[in-house]
């Protein structure tokens, strides 16, 4: 009975995280992520249409850094349209971000095209969090995988929920745009939430642009080794990332259960 009245207060809190659209009941999880893509290929095309006239100049000789020159000349336009597709990049979360990123740094150094990236994961990270403490389980249910959420609630239970998302933000080749919608329904605060989220990406952004201005300014040799830095790092995060998620499950509160 206990479990009878539970699926049907969960179908009742699903029913309400859905709205009609033109006749069609949508969820509202669906119908975010339908918008965030849209908003991102609008964002793209935008970005398309603003350097289409130099796209010729990019096969002449010297043409790479003239385009560079012309975008960065831009201002403001150019800085916006990197923010908005890095900010809808990890709203949507199956985005991959490295584009974005690689981007980043080609057009704006690895320094200030890094600081563009974290800028906007701040505040992509600030609405995801406003949003899930507003929708709740069941949205982030339909939006993202939550098959880690039972680990963050251990990493909870164990007093090393901080120091887990640190080390799993930190490490490349796992989901953490996925990690941004689970560790808000945890009990962790927003300020500690952003201010972890933010700091342990920087490493990662940084390589990425560092290794893309590298490119960009004809370094090929250490554009090329940043890469292959990142990219083994990213192999071996996913291949042990159930070794890692499992680290914070031991200690107090009984997070054993968890393995």
């Amino acid at each position: 009975m206990g479990e009878q009245m539970g699926q049907k207060k969960q179908e009742r809190t699903r029913n309400a995280e859905a709205v009609n659209v033109f006749g069609h009941v949508v969820p509202k999880a669906d119908l975010f992520k339908l918008l965030g893509l849209i908003a991102f290929f609008v964002v793209s095309i935008a970005a398309v249409v603003a350097v289409w006239p130099f796209i010729g100049e990019l096969f002449e000789e010297g043409g790479v850094e003239r385009v560079i020159a012309k975008v960065q000349d831009a201002g403001a336009f150019g800085v916006c349209i990197l923010l908005a597709m890095q900010l809808l990049q990890v709203i949507v979360a199956f985005i991959p971000g490295e584009v974005v990123q690689i981007a980043a740094g080609m057009l704006y150094g690895p320094w200030f095209g890094a600081l563009i990236i974290l800028v906007g994961c701040f505040i992509s990270s600030f609405i995801i969090y406003l949003i899930v403490h507003r929708l709740g389980q069941p949205f982030v249910e339909d939006m993202v995988p939550t098959k880690h959420l039972e680990r963050f609630r251990a990493f909870e239970k164990s007093g090393k929920l901080d120091i887990m998302v640190i080390i799993l933000f930190l490490i490349p080749g796992l989901p953490k745009d996925v990690f941004t919608y689970l560790v808000p329904l945890t009990e962790m605060p927003m300020g500690r939430y952003l201010a972890i989220t933010t700091l342990a990406r920087i490493p990662g952004v940084v390589m990425s642009t560092l290794a893309a201005s590298g490119l960009a300014e004809g370094n090929f040799a250490m554009g090329i080794a940043v890469f292959v830095i990142v990219g083994v790092l990213a192999v071996l995060g996913f291949v042990f990332r159930e070794r890692i998620m499992a680290l914070g499950t031991h200690g107090k509160g009984g997070g054993d259960s968890h393995e």
